[in-house]
């Protein structure tokens, strides 16, 4: 079983659900990423999301845009992103780690080599915002090639065909976008969701993860409650941006602690 698949089912005999805290690689500095990959894992998280920055993040509301591009002027790259996770490696061989991003720097290193990379170091899912599953079936063998899960975004948007498509596709997890719009937007309809869901499980057997617009403690309580794992974000990117670097990790843990309290009541 993959880290992935191992987390999740242990999670379910557990009787709990998955945090999965999502952070910009090279935000706010590179020296402080891998400090602050520790720091959600000891504050309670399952899964991290790893964001690859990128010079148009289509996806993703302002909060992450500028989190992007202060790690663009940090000199973040994909390789130094690949690196990071590898330092990460050396003293957490456990905890699942998924690389989110865009296509383009992905494309430029080449897929078969940063497949090859990402099972080097220690990457364990891939989701590219802009590829979408009916056009990437090349891309993702070469994931798959190399026990890397190909990661994919659902919205409310998504018909039965495209659910069924995914299905087929998925491992690790499936990510159902919460709302329409970017990161960060909006505010979540709880009962739109859990409308959703029961089309979704229909055709997924995978754990299926809800993020986009979880703020705060209470949303992430109750969200947890219709799906397999809970996605944040925003306000954790958010937290960073207001933070300095003595007290980042900080306050990044205290805010992640609430959130895992929250979802294990």
């Amino acid at each position: 079983m993959s880290r992935i698949d191992t987390t999740f089912a242990q999670l379910k005999q557990q009787q709990r659900k998955a945090l999965i805290p999502f952070i910009t690689a090279g935000d706010p500095s590179q020296q402080l990423t891998v400090p602050l990959m520790h720091g959600l894992v000891a504050a309670g998280a399952d899964v991290l999301e790893l964001g690859v920055p990128f010079s148009d993040p289509m996806a993703d509301g302002p909060t992450i845009q500028r989190a992007s591009e202060r790690a663009l002027k940090n000199g973040m790259s994909l390789r130094g992103v690949l690196g990071m996770v590898a330092e990460f490696r050396k003293q957490d061989a456990a905890t699942p780690v998924v690389l989110m991003g865009y296509g383009n720097p992905i494309e430029a290193m080449g897929w078969e080599i940063f497949a090859q990379r990402c099972a080097e170091v220690g990457v364990d899912g891939v989701l590219t915002v802009d590829f979408p599953p009916e056009e990437s079936h090349e891309a993702f063998e070469h994931l798959q090639r190399h026990n890397i899960a190909p990661i994919f975004l659902l919205a409310p948007t998504t018909n039965e065909e495209r659910i069924e498509n995914v299905a087929k596709l998925a491992r690790g997890y499936v990510y159902y976008v919460s709302l329409k719009g970017v990161t960060g937007a909006g505010n979540l309809d709880l009962s739109a969701i859990e409308q959703k869901l029961p089309q979704l499980r229909k055709h997924i057997k995978l754990p299926i993860g809800v993020g986009f617009g979880i703020r705060d403690a209470e949303t992430a309580r109750a969200v947890s409650k219709l799906c397999d794992g809970v996605v944040v974000g925003s306000r954790i990117v958010q937290e960073i941006e207001n933070s300095n670097e003595n007290n980042v990790v900080a306050n990044v843990g205290k805010l992640v602690k609430e959130l895992r309290q929250a979802i294990d009541q």
